[in-house]
C-alpha cells in the first residue's frame, strides 16, 4: 500500500472501527472473567459460612426422622 492509501484508510474510519471492536471485545471478556471469579469466591465464602453454622436439634425427633416410612 502506498502512503496515500494508508492515509485514506485511516481517515475513512476503517482502522478505528476495528480497534474499537477489539477494545469492546477485550473489555467484555475481562468483565466476564472477573464476574466468574467473583461468583466462585462468593460461593466458596457461602459454603464455608454454612459449614460453620450451628445446627439446632430442636426439630429433630423420632417422628421427624421417620415420618416418610
Amino acid at each position: 500500500m502506498t502512503g496515500q492509501e494508508l492515509i485514506q484508510v485511516k481517515y475513512t474510519g476503517d482502522i478505528s472501527i476495528v480497534r474499537d471492536y477489539i477494545n469492546i471485545s477485550a473489555q467484555t471478556i475481562c468483565i466476564l472473567i472477573i464476574g466468574i471469579l467473583v461468583w466462585r469466591i462468593l460461593i466458596a465464602y457461602h459454603n464455608k459460612r454454612n459449614k460453620g453454622r450451628f445446627k439446632t436439634t430442636y426439630f429433630e425427633s423420632s417422628y421427624s426422622k421417620h415420618w416418610r416410612k
